[in-house]
């Protein structure tokens, strides 16, 4: 009677024709240790990215449209949700396989060596090993970049609206302007009772206005915090 063929079976056989046992590990080892020099260099370039360049040649018959982004658009995300977008040299969190896999991968398909490469991150993570959703990139050219991988936890729900008043100079003013109308809503009664008129609640207002510009600068100066929208790009610690 006629067995079903053991596909895996035969491989095994052929593979046994050809090579011996020593020299199927031996090969295996030569295959891991090709994987680990890939690796490493991934990861030292990633390190110390950018190194020689930073613009890349893509096959444009091989990339994704959604894995490509301007500059302008990485811009609103970083100013909206207050992240940095650096060098990768800076970055301080681990990268998971999946990033060097990816790199590996894109770089077979393109026939390219990958440099230049950026990341979008909390600040956080150009200054703690911490994993919370980083993007990496790579230059594509004219203001151009080419999402690689994304891995991490994704970004509070609540994040936009957290930074929203430190967005910009505008944004700031709007928030003081809101909170120096509730503060007078919630406290005339207090100074002026029942009988407050139009001046006395305007004063009250001004007086509210010119605390809250005070302590936002104050502890914007001391902790030297800027707005979203000038420290996307900054690279120094202290502006964050």
């Amino acid at each position: 009677m006629l067995q079903p063929i053991d596909i895996q079976q035969k491989l095994i056989e052929i593979r046994g024709k050809q090579t011996n046992s020593e020299q199927v590990l031996s090969w295996v080892q030569t295959i891991f240790n090709e994987i680990d020099i890939k690796q490493d260099s991934v990861l030292e370039r990633l390190s110390k990215s950018p190194i020689n360049r930073t613009l890349n040649s893509f096959n444009i018959d091989k990339v994704s449209a959604d894995a490509i982004f301007h500059i302008s658009q990485i811009e609103k995300i970083c100013v909206d949700y207050r992240l940095r977008f650096l060098d990768t040299k800076y970055f301080k969190g681990d990268y998971p396989q999946d990033v060097v896999s990816k790199i590996n991968q894109i770089e077979e398909e393109h026939n390219t060596i990958l440099d230049g490469f950026k990341i979008i991150a909390p600040s956080k993570l150009f200054t703690l090993n911490e994993a919370d959703d980083p993007l990496l990139f790579a230059p594509m050219g004219n203001g151009y970049y080419y999402l690689i991988h994304k891995w991490g936890t994704d970004l509070h729900p609540l994040r936009k609206a957290k930074f929203w008043a430190i967005k910009n100079v505008e944004n700031l003013l709007i928030a003081v302007l809101l909170a120096s109308v509730f503060g007078t809503f919630i406290t005339k009664d207090l100074f002026y009772g029942d009988m407050s008129n139009f001046g006395e609640l305007a004063i009250l207002f001004l007086f509210f206005v010119k605390g809250i510009i005070g302590m936002f600068f104050f502890y914007g100066v001391a902790s030297g915090k800027n707005f979203s929208a000038y420290c996307w790009t900054s690279k120094y610690n202290k502006i964050s």
